[in-house]
């Protein structure tokens, strides 16, 4: 008598049937942090935006600096949340859709959020009671103001992630998978234009860092408008005598090289003077020595049309964290 044969799953059974586990949890996820958000949304929106609307702790223009669209957000999220309960997720995400907008808003205003949020903190002490008193309520759990701020944007990631997770594994014929698919291609444009303005933020403070650390007349406008790489001191090689410590700044376009104002100086102790500045279209940048990897540190050639510098570390690393941003900078700026 012939034993039965063991049953042969379709390769096609098999991967709907993964496309449908991964959906599955994807699903869940999206619903129980969409339930959490939600609720430090709602956090914020009831103990902190609208009491101090009611009592007039901060002035309304004060109060919009900091908060931006938060109850706006807070609002999509409560539409959005009935859909996810239902399973209705594609007609849910699509429909969250127009109001990725206050997303955009809401990452434009990031950097001012943050500068109101210091400056009440520092000077408005009926303000700055009144967040401790809300932060220590037992719904925050310990968490404070300057970390549920940044929430929406953490979301809007999360969003993307799951909602391309989602379609990725929605099949084409499930009735929902266009639905998925838009959404999921309208939040990535989203999050796209959401980490372009941030990291002009970013480097927008990191611009105002270095301009404080210039002094002189001629550091005025110096760095307005351009994209900073990294700094870092480096020893400049002369072609008599000892290396000389100089900081050098590393913008998208340009290489920045001062000294240090002395120590005694009056009014500009700490700040740098600016000796050089080189651009990065006109580099021709080598490594002299230093490729091994070894403790000795290494040189750079850097040749500009009037002017040759070697610039020497001790630190291997360090040399080669510069190596890789110069070559960065220079490469894009003939490209």
């Amino acid at each position: 008598m012939e034993s039965p044969r063991p049953s042969v799953r379709c390769p096609v059974q098999e991967q709907r049937a993964r496309w449908e586990r991964k959906r599955a949890c994807t699903a869940r996820e999206l619903l129980e942090t969409e339930r959490r958000y939600q609720e430090q949304l709602g956090l914020v929106a009831t103990y902190f935006v609208g009491i101090l609307r009611a009592k007039g702790t901060l002035r309304p223009p004060e109060r919009q600096a900091l908060f931006g669209p938060w109850e706006l957000i807070y609002g999509a999220s409560q539409q959005l949340l009935p859909y996810l309960e239902g399973g209705r997720w594609g007609q849910g995400l699509e429909g969250f859709c127009p109001h990725l907008e206050l997303y955009t808003q809401f990452a434009a205003n990031a950097e001012k959020s943050r500068t109101t949020l210091q400056e009440q903190l520092k000077k408005n002490k009926r303000f700055r009671r009144f967040v401790r008193l809300q932060e220590g309520r037992p719904e925050f759990a310990g968490l404070q103001l300057q970390d549920l701020l940044p929430l929406p944007l953490q979301r809007l990631q999360q969003y993307e992630n799951l909602a391309i997770a989602l379609a990725e594994n929605t099949g084409p014929n499930s009735p929902d998978h266009e639905q998925l698919t838009r959404a999921a291609r309208r939040i990535s444009d989203t999050a796209q234009r959401v980490h372009t303005i941030s990291q002009k933020q970013e480097n927008d403070q990191h611009l105002q860092r270095v301009q404080a650390l210039l002094s002189g007349r001629q550091a005025k406008g110096l760095i307005s408008g351009r994209w900073f790489l990294r700094q870092g001191w480096l020893l400049v090689v002369p072609p008599r005598g000892e290396p000389r410590p100089r900081m050098f700044f590393l913008f998208s376009d340009a290489l920045l090289m001062a000294k240090p104002r002395p120590p005694l100086h009056l009014l500009q102790s700490g700040t740098f003077a600016c000796q050089a500045l080189y651009p990065m279209a006109e580099c021709q940048l080598h490594r002299v020595f230093g490729h091994s990897g070894g403790p000795c540190g290494g040189l750079l050639s850097l040749s500009f049309p009037h002017e040759k510098l070697l610039l020497m570390s001790t630190d291997q690393e360090e040399l080669s964290h510069w190596y890789r941003s110069l070559t960065l900078a220079s490469s894009s700026q003939k490209n």
